[in-house]
């Protein structure tokens, strides 16, 4: 019984940092396609599969800091602060990817699923990055 009690003593801790990350993942979507000079969600909806592949890439980018943050955090304040990290290094994404290729955001539009794949590359590395950056 004592194996079983340790190992579901963390069920509290697990609950409240999945709790935390799924809003944080919800409010991470709503402020990336606020920010972004189009709706990604409505393009989505409309099977723009360029859009979909930006969007879900800096999804999965931001997810895979938030990982990081939540396992490396110390307490929710410090996961709270990491997880803005991770919101603001995959705007900095998208913000290279626009230096970069000027006219990526009328390519996603266009659904032009080549700039699509690049932007969510590039997120999926940022997030890389930024998790592996999360240490102490």
């Amino acid at each position: 019984m004592p194996e079983l009690q340790e190992s579901i003593s963390g069920l509290g801790p697990f609950v409240v940092y999945f709790g935390l990350s799924l809003v944080a993942l919800v409010a991470f979507k709503k402020i990336y396609t606020m920010i972004t000079p189009y709706d990604d969600w409505q393009l989505v909806k409309e099977q723009n599969m360029a859009a979909a592949a930006a969007l879900f890439g800096a999804i999965i980018g931001f997810s895979i800091a938030l990982s990081s943050a939540a396992s490396q955090s110390v307490s929710l304040l410090d996961f709270a602060i990491w997880a803005i990290v991770a919101l603001i290094a995959q705007l900095v994404a998208f913000s290279l990817v626009r230096l970069f290729m000027p006219k990526i955001v009328q390519r996603i539009k266009a659904g032009e699923l080549p700039a699509g794949i690049v932007l969510g590359g590039v997120s999926i590395a940022i997030g890389l990055l930024n998790a592996g950056s999360m240490s102490y």
